[in-house]
């Protein structure tokens, strides 16, 4: 296999911190030549994936990912992953990557109609991109787990529920309002953005009311859009509650303007 590889920004850094607060694996539905060749340009010298490389053929279960190859108990294990399908059975414990986009092929190949990073002839940066962002929040839930009561058994913990916690952290006080953002007769509270901004901490609803503080929207000319402009609520992009999730942090709203229909 022929490939041309580029490693994230800050990765040295993140794998360095990491190994200091956990024990890692690389797990990739690849085949093992490629998982091995990628555990070498990660770690050329051996000193973070000493616990092992799963590939594709040591799942048990066809297109799946599971913790069953992993010795450790379930309670106690985080997943860093861009695909939530291969999961299915420990979103739980899954953290959702945003995918690194830098060679053109990379956004054809998951069917992205834009310019890539390579592209724009720019990366993401040190200090604020996607390892940055999770490193913060593995340090929060490291310390969550073994700090937040130090009289408590560690085999009674679960990291799960500490990852919960500390999603619901992230819009807690907001309240969400969504405009023509899901399909006509579509059940708003099956959508996937309205179970994000839940999971997030944010309440949802379906009509507005003074309560709102943010109306989610394609389109300024609705007349949720209207009302948000009209009480100076904060109108955004569904990207905003996207990029919130990916980064653990609520973003600026004025990042994500709604902008007019060629129309009007």
């Amino acid at each position: 296999m022929n490939m041309l590889t580029k490693l994230r920004p800050f990765v040295r850094t993140f794998l360095e911190e990491a190994n200091n607060m956990f024990e890692m694996y690389i797990y990739t539905m690849g085949e093992r030549s490629y998982a091995l060749q990628m555990a070498s340009s990660l770690d050329p010298e051996k000193v973070y994936f000493r616990s092992g490389v799963i590939a594709k053929d040591d799942s048990t279960q066809k297109h799946q990912k599971g913790l069953d190859v992993v010795l450790g108990q379930e309670s106690a294990v985080l997943i860093l992953d861009d695909t939530e399908s291969v999961w299915a059975k420990h979103k739980e414990n899954l953290i959702l990557m945003e995918r690194y986009h830098f060679f053109a092929s990379s956004c054809r190949q998951f069917g992205f109609n834009c310019k890539s990073l390579s592209e724009f002839k720019s990366d993401e940066t040190e200090t604020e991109g996607a390892l940055a962002s999770v490193l913060k929040v593995l340090k929060q839930i490291h310390s969550m787990f073994f700090d937040s009561d130090p009289g408590a058994d560690l085999a009674d913990r679960d990291v799960r529920q500490v990852l919960k916690t500390v999603r619901r952290s992230v819009l807690n006080g907001c309240t969400v309002v969504f405009s023509r953002v899901f399909p006509t007769r579509f059940q708003a509270e099956n959508h996937h953005l309205w179970k994000m901004a839940e999971q997030l901490g944010a309440i949802c609803l379906t009509e507005v009311d003074p309560s709102v503080t943010h109306v989610v929207s394609t389109d300024t000319g609705t007349e949720k859009s209207c009302w948000a402009l009209q009480e100076k609520k904060f109108l955004v992009h569904p990207q905003w509650i996207e990029a919130t999730n990916y980064f653990w942090q609520k973003q600026p709203e004025d990042k994500f303007p709604v902008s007019q229909p060629k129309s009007q």
